[in-house]
C-alpha cells in the first residue's frame, strides 16, 4: 500500500505550527511524497518553495512542489523547475492551475505554457523529474464534455506525466466507472484517488461547488445537525473516510493521496484502518523529528 500527503502553505504562525505537527505525525507513515500546494493564481509561489525546500531538507520526507502554468513566463516557470532540480527536489505536481479571483475565465499567459500538457513537456526538456497530474473523475468543470477531459489527461500523461491524482470525491461508482474508461482509452498509467477527510462539512460542499465533485444525498443525511458538535463529526468523518478507501482497497486499488488540509489526525486514522503504520527507524540512527518544529 503507498500513501501521500498534500500540504498547503502556512499563511500565519498559528497555521505553521499545525502544519509542522502534522508532518511530525504524519512522517513515520513513510509516505511515497508530500506535495504542497500552489496558489490559485500563483500566489504563494515563495511559500511553497519555502515550505517544500524545509521539507526536503529537514525530514526524510519527499516533497514535490505544486507547479501551475498560471502568472508566468515558460523561462520564469523552468528557472523555477531548474532550481528545484538542483536543490534535489525531483518530482512536480503539474497543473494547469485555477484563473485569479475576479476574472471570467482562464486565460494562459502569452509567454506561458498554455495547459498542464504543455507543461509537463517543458518540465521533461529540463530534467527527468517525476510528475504527477490532475484527472478528474466526475468531469472537470470547464470541460465541454468527459470525453475530451479524458483526451485530455491522456495528453499529460503522454507527455511524461508518471501518474494522475484524483479530484476529491465521495461517489465511488464514479471514480470506477473512470477508470475503466481510462483504461479504455489505453491509458496504463496510475490514476491514483484523492481522497479528502472530511473535518467540516460546509467547507467540503463549497470546494465541491468549485470543483464539479458531487456530494452524495447519503453523506449530507449523516453529517446533518453535527454542526455544533465536533467529537461526533469527527468521528462520523473518519467512519466515512474508512469505508471510502475500504471499498476502494477491494476493487484492487493500493495508492492513495490523502488531501491533509493541514491536520493530521483523520488522514492518520484512515492510514492506520489501511493497515499503513509507522516505520521503525534503526536505533543507532533516530529521526529526529522534534527539530522540525
Amino acid at each position: 500500500m503507498n500513501v501521500s500527503f498534500e500540504f498547503f502553505p502556512p499563511g500565519d504562525a498559528t497555521v505553521e505550527a499545525t502544519l509542522w505537527r502534522s508532518v511530525e505525525r504524519l512522517a513515520p507513515l513513510a509516505p511515497r511524497f508530500v506535495s504542497v500546494t500552489y496558489g490559485a493564481d500563483g500566489s504563494t509561489r515563495t511559500r511553497t518553495h519555502q515550505l517544500v525546500t524545509r521539507i526536503q531538507r529537514e525530514t526524510p520526507l519527499v516533497g514535490a512542489p505544486h507547479l501551475t502554468c498560471v502568472g508566468a513566463s515558460r523561462g520564469e516557470i523552468l528557472d523555477i523547475a531548474r532550481k528545484y532540480w538542483d536543490q534535489g527536489i525531483r518530482h512536480i505536481v503539474a497543473l494547469r492551475g485555477d484563473p485569479p479571483k475576479g476574472t471570467a475565465g482562464y486565460d494562459p499567459h502569452p509567454d506561458g505554457f498554455a495547459y498542464a500538457a504543455d507543461l509537463v513537456a517543458g518540465l521533461k526538456s529540463v530534467a527527468d523529474f517525476e510528475i504527477s497530474v490532475a484527472a478528474y473523475p466526475e468531469v472537470h468543470p470547464e470541460a465541454p464534455s468527459a470525453q475530451f477531459d479524458l483526451d485530455n489527461l491522456k495528453r499529460k500523461l503522454d507527455a511524461g506525466a508518471s501518474r494522475a491524482i484524483t479530484q476529491f470525491f465521495y461517489d465511488i461508482e464514479a471514480f470506477l466507472r473512470f477508470r475503466d474508461r481510462c483504461a479504455n482509452a489505453g491509458i496504463q498509467t496510475p490514476i491514483v484517488p484523492g481522497i479528502l477527510p472530511i473535518t467540516r462539512f460546509p467547507q467540503v460542499l463549497r470546494m465541491a461547488g468549485r470543483c464539479g465533485t458531487r456530494i452524495p444525498q447519503w453523506l449530507e443525511e449523516r453529517f446533518h445537525g453535527l454542526e455544533e458538535d465536533p467529537e461526533t463529526r469527527r468521528l462520523i468523518a473518519a467512519s466515512v473516510a474508512i469505508e471510502q478507501v475500504h471499498t476502494l482497497e477491494r476493487y484492487g486499488v493500493r495508492d492513495f493521496h490523502f488531501y491533509t488540509l493541514n491536520r493530521a489526525e483523520l488522514t492518520y486514522a484512515i492510514c492506520h484502518a489501511l493497515g499503513v503504520r509507522p516505520m521503525k527507524q534503526p536505533a543507532e540512527a533516530p529521526v529526529a523529528v522534534g527539530t522540525w518544529t
